[in-house]
């Protein structure tokens, strides 16, 4: 096992961050390292906190981090932000909040940047997560700042995903239903103080629904190909999938959090039936074809780097198709 691997299982604080500074870089050799930390990922339960601007997640991840703290429980924070890098962990901007936690030798926060790297953010902020978990965290927060595809993809690597909205907001969950329907399992309605809070409970509930009776249109015609349409409509059949609950809270004053806890054990629980365990197989899954395209195109870049570079030259002057160039690197990749 790789010293820093060993270093990390074994609880070291400046380990684990020394590791995280790695995965930052893309450093070389910092793959091995993840490598040697799989067989120590597992233990801990990763929860992606994701949701429009301006909706409190901040002032809810700390108020997440202080009931969790308060029942034992080690936690880590990653925090993404997608345009300037924070440096040994420091948090800036609207989460200076959580500076209160910096000094509690059982939370650990840290950032993720993308600068511009290949496979994003959720490349690195997954392996981040799992630095954690493999450190000893039991509970892994991982707070994005939007709801755009990028954040998406982190989320889809938790294993409950809360999708956090204001009172009389979600302009971006609305524009991006499709993705949020995908990943949320529970909603959360803070600032529940404010006027809309209930109109917006209202309007998250209607999306589930509908977004339920076309789930159970689509079995339907699956199995009854002949039906008419009109016949799919009504309450979708309990199949055993989760729905996923609307909860409001307060999180400035701490309401409502401690039913969110526990809403996110009785999610828990549901991903050990036997549509639980599907869906997981299913995320594992994709995050193995997502990192797998990664790996193979950055392989591709690092190899053909001048025939790329002489390919788009040539497009560019249209001396030869977008599908020909692709075609002869792929060619080039295959017989290097």
């Amino acid at each position: 096992m790789h010293p820093l691997a060993q270093r990390v299982v074994e609880g070291d604080l400046r380990a684990a961050a020394r590791v995280m500074r790695l995965i930052d870089d893309r450093a070389a050799g910092h793959v091995d390292i993840l490598k040697d930390l799989y067989p120590h990922v597992g233990k801990a339960w990763l929860v992606g906190v994701t949701g429009t601007p301006g909706a409190g997640k901040s002032t809810l991840v700390d108020r997440l981090i202080a009931t969790y703290r308060k029942e034992g429980k080690r936690v880590g924070v990653v925090a993404v932000d997608p345009t300037s890098p924070f440096s040994g962990g420091a948090i800036l901007g609207d989460r200076i909040r959580m500076q209160r936690h910096f000094t509690d030798e059982g939370v650990f926060i840290r950032s993720v940047a993308t600068r511009g790297a290949l496979g994003g953010l959720s490349r690195s902020a997954i392996d981040v997560a799992r630095v954690l978990d493999a450190y000893g965290c039991d509970v892994v927060l991982i707070e994005t700042v939007g709801v755009g595809q990028d954040e998406l993809d982190v989320t889809r690597s938790a294993h409950t995903t809360l999708v956090v909205v204001p009172p009389g907001g979600g302009d971006d969950v609305q524009a991006n239903k499709a993705g949020i329907l995908e990943v949320a399992d529970v909603f959360v309605v803070n600032k529940a103080d404010r006027e809309g809070a209930d109109a917006q409970v209202r309007h998250l509930e209607s999306m589930i629904a509908l977004g339920r009776e076309i789930k159970a249109g689509r079995r339907a015609v699956q199995v009854h190909i002949g039906h008419h349409a009109g016949a799919l409509g009504g309450a979708p059949v309990d199949d055993g999938s989760w729905s996923p609950p609307v909860l409001k809270t307060v999180a400035a004053r701490g309401e409502g959090v401690d039913a969110l806890c526990a809403e996110i054990v009785r999610h828990r629980a549901w991903l050990e039936t036997d549509a639980g365990r599907e869906r997981r197989a299913r995320q594992q899954h994709e995050q193995l074809l997502g990192h797998f395209r990664d790996t193979l195109i950055e392989a591709a870049l690092s190899e053909l780097g001048a025939k790329i570079d002489e390919a788009a030259r040539s497009v560019q002057e249209r001396e030869i198709d977008p599908y020909t160039a692709s075609e002869g690197l792929i060619a080039a990749f295959r017989t290097r």
